[in-house]
């Protein structure tokens, strides 16, 4: 069965090294703390968590492809760059320090930004002046732990990421088939095994839309981290790009202000 997490620290990074780790990794035998983040007006009020599928139902490969049935191939149109780890082995080109923070961190620093923009703005601080994440934060509420609970329909959460995060490298171009043939020796020859090999060759012959990557929210917390995934897999220095975030923004019920502190978040991890 295909791990769902080790593939989302396969697109990320793996967090650290394994002796001593990282600081943004969540310290072994920590509880994080009970997300206490009241739902904003602008959304409706919270769904039920979403319980784990009973065993024997099939692999999380299976579970992932029934929910892109129906998409068909469009030609995957992978311009622009992706998040650190495999996509930026992947797609290459300039890297962020934003990105790299995410490569030494991997899901936990995902989660810290997306916490700290999130508090941010809960407290009313001005985006421009709000503070940046620091490791801390990475385990300072399960709500923003990738893959603490599920996505929309079941999917593990970490699998919604790695979607959006194809998905938004989608946004602002296409590949011919030489570069369509080095993407594929690179998922070959990356350590993920086969089902997650064949999950990401699913989603690297498809185009993902906003609508698809906006269903897997199954919460505030859940839209914020979907979102800023999607930032980091871009730099968007093109039209198209820009629309795609706010398109996406829009379908996920995200407030302006929350945006641009996330955005506010990713131009911090870049400053550092």
């Amino acid at each position: 069965m295909m791990d769902a997490k080790t593939l989302l620290e396969q697109f990320l990074g793996r967090g650290g090294p394994a002796q001593g780790g990282s600081p943004w990794q969540i310290p072994p035998g920590k509880a994080p703390a009970k997300a206490q983040s009241p739902w904003p007006a602008q959304w409706p009020s919270a769904p039920p968590q979403t319980k784990p599928a009973p065993q024997g139902q099939g692999s999380l490969t299976d579970r992932a492809r029934d929910l892109l049935a129906g998409a068909g191939p469009g030609g995957a149109a992978l311009g622009g760059l992706a998040a650190g780890g495999l996509l930026g082995t992947l797609f290459g080109g300039k890297r962020s320090a934003a990105r790299s923070v995410l490569t030494h961190g991997g899901a936990a620093a995902l989660g810290a930004l997306a916490y700290r923009a999130w508090q941010n703005w809960q407290a009313g601080q001005q985006p421009a002046s709000a503070p940046p994440a620091a490791p801390p934060d990475a385990a300072a509420d399960a709500a923003f732990i990738p893959g603490a609970t599920e996505a929309a329909a079941g999917e593990p959460f970490e699998l919604s990421l790695i979607r959006a995060m194809i998905g938004a490298a989608q946004a602002d171009g296409h590949i011919d088939a030489p570069e369509r043939a080095k993407i594929f020796e690179q998922v070959e020859r990356s350590s993920l095994d086969p089902a997650a090999k064949g999950f990401v060759f699913t989603l690297l012959n498809q185009r993902i839309g906003v609508e698809q990557v906006a269903a897997a929210a199954n919460s505030p917390e859940q839209a914020a981290e979907l979102w800023l995934a999607s930032r980091l897999a871009m730099d968007p220095d093109q039209p198209a790009e820009r629309v795609y975030l706010d398109a996406l923004a829009h379908r996920l019920g995200i407030p302006a202000e929350l945006v641009a502190h996330l955005e506010r978040q990713v131009v911090a991890a870049a400053a550092t």
